[in-house]
């Protein structure tokens, strides 16, 4: 019989690495909610050059944590190795995945340079909403976690 614990411990390193990217992740988003916090008066093209180097971090850092619960041997896999009774969370963090993408990447448009004082508002507003997604993106999959293993990966990474 499966176990939790079993689990777990077959999980160990997929959750290592999940929160290492958790980590990762989050410095991301604070880069990217303190460069969009800058102020963008009378400069908004180096504004905007700072938010899309931020937001070109994010990108990266978000691949990577697709790459660590998607991949073959990631955590979904394990998840669903052992209890099928959650495909339906993992599909919709799956699916989530590249929708969040696609903002991201949209995002990364609206921030080609040179960013006018007339985007600034808009450019603020949509890396606010994309923020917002991921960081909730995080909670469901720190909820799924801590349902398949009885683990909790930490709200601080």
């Amino acid at each position: 019989m499966d176990t939790i614990p079993a689990r777990q411990n077959e999980a160990s390193a997929e959750l290592d690495a999940v929160r290492r990217r958790r980590v990762e992740l989050r410095e991301s988003l604070n880069l990217v909610e303190h460069s969009l916090a800058g102020a963008a008066g009378g400069r908004a093209v180096v504004w905007g050059e700072r938010v899309h180097r931020a937001l070109v971090q994010l990108a990266a850092d978000f691949s990577e944590h697709i790459d660590v619960t998607e991949g073959p041997d990631g955590l979904h896999q394990s998840i669903l190795a052992g209890d099928l009774r959650l495909a339906n969370a993992v599909q919709a963090l799956t699916t989530q995945h590249v929708e969040i993408t696609a903002d991201i990447t949209a995002a990364l448009e609206a921030t080609q340079a040179p960013v006018t004082p007339a985007d600034v508002a808009e450019v603020r507003e949509q890396a606010t909403r994309l923020l917002g997604r991921i960081i909730r993106h995080r909670q469901k999959g720190a909820d799924l976690v801590y349902e398949a293993f009885a683990t909790d990966i930490g709200g601080d990474g």
